[in-house]
């Protein structure tokens, strides 16, 4: 992936000097909540049930670690944010930023709106948010009530060593993912599937909940297609690492990888194919229009 040398985020919020806990690595357990340690087996449980690219994951590894789900607060608090660092990774995901914002304030301003840009924020262990304590066992995540995309690097080697999905642009496709949701909060849909949690059953919030998810997929790919055109960033083999990472996160194969079997009805994210077509309709069209999921039929 051609990325060196592209303009650089100054939306990134690096917290990992006050994160609560240590980073984890791939190989042992990573801070869970109420001090209590979450291995990568429950990592890969919890992937399977929310998908670590959910709108809000953070109550599953709640659930996991006998907390409940988590307080839900107006406002997320407001740490002090450092300059982030200036090693390669972080350098990557500020250029990655930049990229979404280039292309999603020139595609919101040719339909007569704005785009307001998010903030990224890099952490460790555990960390604040509007929508409750998150947690690196979580993985990448977007809290619409603080607007804000949270990450905790050591994930990517998660998505390198235990869930098969290696490469820069898959890493690219994760955090473009999570600026589907911000696009999808800006444009009220998040917002309309949050409302019908109460009014549905589990079964048919679960079936929303992968028209949301693979509808940011589909941005995903919007966002690719884009910034192509533009910055010529895309080398050979990016777009099947993109297409790799989105078949490993299917919820058939989490399930399948976790437990040995897979309940339809509990997917909350899409199947593997499902995450690869979405992506892929997004990647050659670069046509937001073309990314209605909740459309009849269209699942």
């Amino acid at each position: 992936m051609r990325w060196q040398g592209n303009r650089e985020s100054d939306n990134v919020e690096d917290m990992r000097d006050d994160s609560g806990g240590g980073s984890g690595g791939p190989s042992g357990g990573i801070p869970g909540l109420g001090g209590r340690g979450i291995g990568m087996g429950s990592i890969v449980v919890a992937l399977a049930a929310s998908y670590f690219l959910g709108v809000n994951p953070i109550t599953v590894l709640n659930l996991l670690s006998g907390n409940g789900a988590p307080t839900q607060v107006s406002q997320a608090p407001n740490p002090s944010a450092h300059k982030p660092a200036n090693d390669e990774q972080t350098r990557f995901v500020r250029t990655i930023l930049a990229d979404t914002e280039d292309v999603w304030t020139q595609i919101f301003a040719q339909g007569g709106g704005q785009y307001k840009q998010p903030k990224l924020v890099l952490f460790r262990g555990a960390v604040a948010t509007a929508c409750g304590k998150g947690e690196s066992a979580t993985g990448p995540f977007y809290c619409p009530g603080d607007q804000k995309v949270y990450i905790d690097l050591d994930f990517y080697d998660v998505m390198r060593e235990r869930l098969g999905a290696p490469g820069d642009f898959a890493q690219a496709y994760v955090i473009a993912h999570e600026i589907g949701h911000h696009v999808q909060n800006l444009l009220g849909t998040s917002g309309k599937v949050d409302a019908m949690r109460q009014r549905v059953s589990q079964v048919q919030y679960n079936a929303l909940s992968v028209k949301l998810e693979l509808q940011a997929d589909c941005y995903a790919g919007v966002w690719a297609n884009h910034a192509q055109q533009a910055r010529q960033i895309i080398e050979a083999g990016d777009v099947d690492e993109a297409l790799n990472a989105a078949s490993q996160i299917g919820d058939d194969t989490l399930q399948r990888n976790a437990t040995g079997h897979v309940s339809p009805e509990s997917f909350t994210h899409g199947s593997s194919k499902q995450r690869v077509t979405w992506f892929k309709r997004g990647f050659e069209s670069g046509d937001m229009q073309q990314c209605n999921t909740f459309a009849q039929g269209a699942i």
